[in-house]
């Protein structure tokens, strides 16, 4: 669940609230999206893996972390390093290895 927008982070693009398929963001001041609906988030870390600023953190939870957690702390965050992390994991952004070329699968047969 989306957890975090990092206003320090924000370049203002809007692209997490266009690719978000459940409307999740709305404006807010100067240009940084809010979380307004967080209940609607369907953990699908579009958002997260779109921002080319890593300013976002997506939650792999299915309900909103408690207000006291370590997930919705920034500086924490920020510090653990997992600002951006799945975009980072996925291999999106400059000068990261793809990800589809370190993903182990079954071994495909030959027809």
């Amino acid at each position: 669940m989306i957890e975090v927008v990092s206003g320090e982070r924000c370049v203002t693009c809007d692209v997490c609230v266009a690719v978000c398929p459940t409307n999740v963001f709305d404006a807010g001041p100067g240009g940084v999206p809010v979380i307004a609906r967080q209940s609607d988030c369907q953990t699908c870390f579009m958002c997260e893996a779109h921002c080319p600023a890593d300013a976002l953190f997506v939650a792999p939870l299915t309900h909103p972390a408690p207000e006291d957690s370590p997930l919705r702390d920034e500086e924490h965050l920020a510090r653990a390093g997992l600002l951006g992390s799945y975009r980072r994991e996925i291999g999106w952004g400059r000068g990261r290895k793809p990800g589809a070329r370190l993903a182990v699968g079954p071994e495909l047969g030959s027809r």
